[in-house]
């Protein structure tokens, strides 16, 4: 059959409007629904242009502001529905900005932020985004900025300007952040790279700065209030750099096993530098003589200490009983390495699963020893020979008088606490007088004895536990 002009101009024009309106349906549901979360709060919310490509697939709304009450306020260059507008295959927000006021004042920038398998047009679970609170499959961000400024904080009668409890002001910049399986009480996975901070009135360090490669996060559970606490599966984090007004350290690397689930875990943690000198030049005039005894002591005189250290712990239910070990090692170069083997045989309380109790377990509260060991080695890499000079020298006497000195304060504790406590004090002094390398201690814990009472009893453990002090 052949078409006429007219005809084939019509069935033209009638394709031509089919997208053009299914896209425009798209595009007013986009603006009605961003409408309505938004009015369930108070505020003013304005939308610029909202359209949809021509053949459908691509929903965006462009210039989304909202200005909340308290001055709080949401910006959103380009706002993108990506697929099928009832289930997209992604949600993209470009040139973001979030901008809080009040006692949590800050600003949160980021140039792109791309939801996957959001779940809707409008993956936050409620309110005008001011919560960040995402559900999605995958998450991808780019270019984040993060500032604080601390609000002044006044007393109850309004009198008084308080110090603020937190940091006073500070930002924190970030190349790329990747997310995996994001709900409200967990994330599978979060990965951060290239990271930079500054921050101002951080408690015990003061103004500082700091940069970290990477940082990786698995298994993030219980991150709101449901009745437990917040679990961490495994952490990883490289090249970490903090400068601040009291620490000065360097970070190659740290991980971390939280999860006791398949009956391990541990932690490592790799080249930890601290710059003593630069802390003592950074640390108040007065303090600076003491703080150098110290340095020497534990450097040599070098200012720098090197610290490795190493715990791993394994777990093995056995009927009603579990049999807990637990190995770790501290080395501070020029200092000395310290290590700990345990073998730990428990009852656990009544009515629990061993392998979910164990796996979540943090301390041996509400656990019985039934016996076990605990075997400690402290050994001597510079530390305890440079020990007697320094100890005698801040107290004006001789070395040898020091060390007459320790010997007498030994034998009086071993008096007073017990003989392993005496024998453990003189191989502290043998290891300052050369004539020891390592001290090591063995004790074993009675058959039937309860972790709480233990541990809340201190001093009384020797008299409780079997002793054995050996050096070499």
């Amino acid at each position: 059959m052949r078409m006429t002009p007219s005809r084939a101009a019509a069935l033209a024009a009638f394709l031509a409007m089919l997208p053009c309106g299914l896209a425009q349906a798209d595009a007013d549901r986009l603006e009605s629904d961003l409408r309505a979360r938004f009015a369930e709060a108070p505020g003013e919310l304005s939308i610029g242009e909202v359209s949809d490509s021509l053949l459908g697939g691509e929903t965006a709304a462009e210039d989304l502001s909202f200005v909340d009450d308290d001055g709080s306020k949401l910006d959103v260059a380009r706002y993108v529905v990506e697929g099928d507008y009832e289930r997209p295959d992604a949600v993209v927000m470009e040139g973001l900005r979030l901008e809080r006021s009040g006692s949590e004042a800050g600003v949160l920038t980021a140039d792109r932020v791309r939801l996957d398998g959001p779940g809707g047009p409008l993956p936050w679970p409620e309110g005008p985004l001011r919560d960040v609170d995402f559900e999605a499959n995958e998450l991808t961000a780019e270019g984040l900025r993060l500032e604080l400024e601390a609000a002044p904080v006044t007393s109850s009668d309004g009198k008084k300007t308080l110090a603020p409890t937190g940091p006073s002001s500070g930002w924190l910049t970030m190349e790329r952040l990747h997310a995996t399986e994001l709900s409200r009480q967990a994330i599978g996975h979060l990965e951060m790279s290239g990271i930079e901070g500054h921050g101002e009135g951080l408690e015990e360090m003061g103004d500082g700065d700091f940069t970290l490669a990477s940082l990786s996060l698995e298994g993030m559970r219980h991150l709101h209030d449901d009745g437990k606490e917040p679990t961490l599966d495994q952490m990883t984090l490289n090249d970490l750099s903090i400068v601040s007004d009291r620490l000065v350290a360097d970070l190659a690397r740290l991980t971390y096993d939280g999860d006791m689930r398949d009956g391990e875990g541990g932690m490592r943690l790799e080249s930890l530098d601290l710059d003593l000198a630069q802390m003592i030049e950074l640390a108040p005039p007065e303090k600076r003589t003491e703080l150098r005894l110290a340095s020497n002591v534990l450097t040599g005189g070098s200012g720098r200490l090197a610290l490795d250290a190493e715990f791993d712990g394994r777990w093995e239910a056995l009927g009603r009983k579990s049999l807990l070990n637990g190995e770790g090692r501290i080395t501070a170069g020029d200092a000395f390495r310290w290590n700990i083997d345990a073998e730990l045989p428990v009852r656990l309380p009544e009515g629990v699963e061993p392998a979910a109790y164990l796996a979540e377990m943090e301390d041996l509260r509400g656990v019985t020893l039934l016996g076990g060991r605990i075997d400690t080695t402290l050994a001597d890499l510079g530390l305890f020979g440079r020990m007697p000079a320094v100890m005698a020298a801040s107290r004006g006497v001789s070395e040898a008088e020091f060390l007459d000195q320790a010997r007498t304060q030994a034998k009086g504790f071993g008096t007073m606490l017990g003989p392993e406590v005496g024998a453990l004090l003189n191989g502290l002094v043998d290891m300052m007088v050369g004539q020891a390398g390592e001290l090591t201690v063995h004790l074993t814990l009675p058959p039937e004895s309860d972790a709480d009472t233990l541990a809340a009893d201190p001093l009384g453990l020797p008299s409780k536990l079997s002793m054995r002090v050996e050096t070499r």
